[in-house]
């Protein structure tokens, strides 16, 4: 098998929370404060890992199901984050792009997100993209409408649809589809995350909590996907060999 080269693009299912402050006897947002510890150590490690976009999944659009409680905290903690992080990350080249549905964020959130992006709008050395009030659903369903809403003005023909222009219309347009998914917690599954984006993604699954998530675990996933060989739906380099 062929080692392969990359990942450019991470995405990373921020799991294990709450069971990393159950196994310690902690409230959860104990560990949602531990796991923005965790993003700052990923964040800075990925761009010298070969990385150059992140992309990780802080809110999704049915945490609103959770207690009122953990959701306030879990906006508390994205307010902290960029309040404590943003300027090391505009020296650092960081440009920060938050995905997801901006309905139903209070102001005082929409202004953290547009501060962070607005700073950091000109950096170009690596991409920090938050997913937050997202779901892969609910982008694809937006997706959908603004294309139908283009036809209906007239900007626009059904004929013309394709895979390219479907794509400009989701919220991580102009972004590479990942490389690799990370899910940690030893879970294994998507739930609800860049599931149009995933088509080609290679998936790694990692028996640790978020909370203890750091430089070696990124490093292993990263080692693990480039020992994989990559198809896009072609045949194994094997199968070729053996077929000629």
């Amino acid at each position: 098998m062929t080692p392969t080269d990359g990942p450019l693009h991470v995405a990373i299912i921020m799991d294990g929370n709450g069971r990393w402050a159950k196994q310690r006897g902690l409230p959860r947002t104990f560990g949602h404060r531990e796991g923005v510890k965790a993003l700052k150590r990923t964040v800075e490690a990925a761009s010298g890992l070969g990385v150059d976009t992140l992309t990780v999944f802080g809110f999704s659009t049915e945490n609103w199901r959770r207690p009122m409680a953990e959701v306030s905290e879990l906006m508390s903690l994205l307010k902290a984050y960029v309040e404590s992080d943003l300027e090391r990350l505009v020296r650092e080249g960081v440009k920060v792009r938050v995905i997801g549905r901006r309905t139903g964020l209070k102001p005082d959130i929409l202004a953290v997100i547009d501060r962070a992006e607005a700073r950091t709008a000109h950096n170009t050395r690596f991409l920090l993209q938050v997913a937050f009030n997202y779901g892969g659903r609910a982008d694809i369903t937006d997706a959908a409408r603004r294309f139908a809403e283009d036809v209906e003005q007239g900007r626009a023909r059904a004929a013309d649809l394709d895979e390219a222009m479907f794509e400009q219309r989701l919220s991580t347009a102009d972004t590479p589809a990942p490389d690799l998914i990370v899910r940690t917690s030893g879970e294994r599954r998507l739930s609800n995350f860049l599931l149009w984006e995933c088509a080609y993604a290679e998936l790694v699954f990692q028996d640790v909590y978020w909370p203890d998530y750091g430089p070696d675990h990124l490093r292993a996933a990263i080692a693990e996907f480039r020992a994989r060989e990559r198809r896009y739906g072609g045949a194994a380099s094997d199968d070729v060999l053996a077929a000629g």
